[in-house]
C-alpha cells in the first residue's frame, strides 16, 4: 500500500518494515537494505580508519555480515543504521587488533582541561549549544575518536546513555546485566574516556 499523499515520512517505520521483509527473505528489501546504509556506514568507517579506503570497505562488508544474522535482535529503540554502526565500530576494533596498532589518538582540544574531560561535559557543551560550528566539530571528531579507542562495550554503553538518550534500566535489557552492573560499566567507562582523551592517560582533577 502506497503512502498516502502528504503523509509526514517516518523513519522508524520504514526501518522496522524494511526488516520485517528482509526477514522475509524478500530480495528486494535487501538491495533497498544495502543500497540504504551501506554508504553511510562506509563513511563512518573511513572517518575512523584513516581514510583508508580499502580498510572501511573492509570493515563494513564485515559488519553487515553480521548484523543481517542478527536482525532478530533488532527491537527498534536505536534506528537501524545506528544498531549497525554498533557493528561497524566492533569491526573497527578488530581492525585495530590485527593491525597490532591504535586508533590515532584523538588529541586535546582548545578549552578542554588538560586532565581529560568527562564524557558527559562534552555531550552538554554540545547539546548547549555554546560553541561555534567549527569547535563543535573537533569536539565530535574527538568523541567519535575516542569512543572508538575504547573497549568496544565501553563506547557502545556511552553512545547510548549520552548520545541516545537511553536510561540504565533500558541499557540492562539490551546487555542482559543488573541495574547496578550497568551503573558500574558506565562509571568504569566514563573514567577510560577520561583517561583516553588526557595527554599521558592519567587521571588528575576535573
Amino acid at each position: 500500500m502506497s503512502a498516502k499523499r502528504g503523509a509526514v515520512p517516518d523513519p522508524a517505520q520504514d526501518d522496522r518494515e524494511l526488516v520485517k521483509r528482509m526477514l522475509a527473505g524478500r530480495e528486494q528489501a535487501f538491495e533497498e537494505f544495502f543500497d540504504g546504509h551501506f554508504s553511510r556506514l562506509y563513511r563512518f568507517a573511513l572517518a575512523r580508519l584513516g581514510h583508508d579506503a580499502d580498510a572501511a570497505e573492509e570493515v563494513v562488508q564485515a559488519a553487515l555480515c553480521k548484523a543481517i544474522p542478527a536482525l532478530r535482535s533488532w527491537r527498534g529503540e536505536a534506528t537501524l543504521f545506528t544498531w549497525l554502526c554498533t557493528f561497524c565500530r566492533h569491526e573497527i576494533s578488530r581492525h585495530y587488533r590485527r593491525q597490532e596498532s591504535e586508533p590515532r589518538p584523538a588529541g586535546l582540544i582548545e578549552g578542554v582541561p588538560r586532565t581529560g574531560p568527562t564524557f558527559d561535559s562534552l555531550v552538554a557543551m554540545l547539546d548547549g549549544g555554546v560553541v561555534d560550528e567549527v569547535r563543535r566539530r573537533e569536539i565530535v571528531r574527538l568523541v567519535q575518536l575516542t569512543l572508538d579507542s575504547l573497549p568496544a562495550k565501553y563506547g557502545d554503553v556511552l553512545e547510548w546513555k549520552y548520545i541516545h538518550g537511553l536510561s540504565v534500566a533500558e541499557i540492562a535489557v539490551r546487555l542482559k546485566m543488573g541495574s547496578k552492573a550497568v551503573e558500574s560499566l558506565l562509571t568504569r567507562a566514563r573514567q577510560a574516556f577520561r583517561d583516553a582523551v588526557a595527554p599521558s592517560g592519567g587521571s588528575g582533577a576535573w
